[in-house]
């Protein structure tokens, strides 16, 4: 792996013809690492990611009482449950910026008994959360915002959950209400959740949905807008985590930018990951893709001439920075709508998105939710990309050294909240990486 630098300098490679297996989802490694936690008996998890995000997330589980061991290859792992019931508080837990991890791990604890303080880094609490929170006290949960933002910290006073019916704002993050689900078999009632206005990233539900499936619980649905939970526990199973398909987008965009060809095994056609509509987009830009059961296989156009566009990223907004930094290579303006929740993640990615394409001259129009990108004709020699501590500024930005000289990334270790080995990745498909 590349050792700790505070600059990588990237050199485009004069073809790319690669194939490589992505890591495991972050979204489906966290998610089943919650339910097989909550599960009577014992549960092995294959392909687990191995990132900052998933580590949190064990940890955190850990520390609530579940066994959490690897188990033979070191992607896969015993999980021992609970059954639903946590170890006793009061309990500090450290949910560092993983988003996924404070808001499952807030409605989780609020089964337990006893007191419960989340909390994480700088940035994480400057993340809202009060729409959840609202949500869980809906149901009887003792919950607050320690210093009164609606950000973390948060405290929870558990006397487990006593059901009933909850409404849960849906157009800020899709996780509101997958934490809400996952955890809501154990209440003490059945649990009903109405969604208030627009749910942001649907595709993220319907992953929560398929997991809870799988471990032996399924939810009474009414579209996006109401869902019933029923008393139930989960059973201890084997699950097999995909490929992440955001992970992979990185590799499917090199092949685009560069008119290369690039394979990522271990995510298919049948994904439940909403990010692998990303081909879908790339299709649409002129690249040609090529779907099986365990692998896509992405080409690009001759000299990675991408045609521009307008495209809602509602589904897969996590994909936006990759295709803002594709837009810089195509023939007319490319819009990204729809993607407000952008400005609540690791850092404000609609501005720092637009700040940092203006650096390769790209004209930018920025939206309340979304941008505008023009080309420009030339761009500097050099560009130095600021990346905020946001993993996925690192990584998109990567993507512009594919294809140009002259681009180097700062502060590029953050990419180890999700992907530590991307970079090493990079290098293997045949892109220069130096570290200074």
């Amino acid at each position: 792996m590349i050792a700790s630098s505070q600059r990588i300098a990237l050199t485009p490679p004069d073809r790319i013809d690669a194939a490589l297996t992505v890591p495991g989802s972050k979204s489906l490694t966290n998610r089943a690492l919650l339910v097989a936690a909550l599960a009577d008996g014992e549960s092995h998890l294959e392909g687990v990611l191995e990132a900052d995000d998933a580590e949190v997330m064990t940890l955190a589980l850990r520390r609530l009482g579940a066994e959490i061991e690897p188990d033979g290859a070191a992607t896969t792992v015993r999980v021992r449950g609970r059954g639903g019931r946590w170890r006793d508080g009061p309990l500090e837990l450290d949910v560092g910026l993983s988003g996924t991890a404070v808001r499952f791990l807030v409605a989780a604890v609020a089964l337990g008994r006893g007191r419960y303080r989340l909390d994480g880094t700088a940035r994480m609490r400057e993340r809202p959360i009060e729409d959840q929170l609202a949500a869980l006290r809906g149901l009887g949960v003792r919950v607050s915002s320690e210093r009164g933002n609606g950000c973390p910290p948060v405290v929870v006073e558990a006397e487990g959950i006593a059901g009933g019916r909850a409404v849960v704002a849906g157009d800020r993050s899709s996780q509101y209400l997958s934490a809400l689900l996952m955890s809501a078999p154990y209440a003490r009632g059945p649990v009903e959740v109405e969604v208030s206005g627009e749910l942001q990233s649907k595709p993220f539900v319907d992953m929560t949905l398929s997991v809870m499936r799988a471990f032996g619980v399924d939810v009474e649905r009414q579209g996006y807008e109401r869902f019933v939970v029923e008393r139930a526990r989960y059973a201890p199973r084997r699950f097999v985590v995909e490929g992440d398909a955001m992970a992979a987008g990185y590799f499917w965009a090199a092949a685009a930018v560069s008119g290369g060809r690039v394979v990522t095994h271990g995510v298919g056609h049948r994904s439940v990951q909403g990010d692998a509509a990303f081909t879908d987009v790339l299709e649409l830009l002129g690249c040609r893709v090529v779907r099986s059961e365990s692998s896509i296989a992405v080409e690009g156009p001759e000299g990675g001439m991408l045609r521009g566009g307008r495209f809602d990223l509602n589904d897969l907004p996590d994909q936006a920075q990759t295709l803002a930094v594709l837009a810089l290579f195509a023939d007319g303006p490319v819009s990204i709508d729809n993607v407000p929740n952008l400005r609540i993640k690791e850092t404000d990615r609609l501005h720092a998105l637009a700040t940092e394409l203006r650096r390769f001259g790209a004209s930018v129009e920025e939206r309340h939710d979304g941008l505008t990108i023009v080309p420009a004709l030339s761009a500097p020699a050099r560009v130095e990309v600021e990346t905020y501590g946001d993993h996925r500024m690192a990584m998109a930005f990567a993507i512009a050294g594919v294809r140009r000289h002259g681009v180097s990334i700062k502060e590029p270790d953050c990419v180890a909240k999700t992907y530590p080995g991307f970079f090493d990745d990079l290098a293997r498909i045949g892109v220069g990486v130096e570290r200074s």
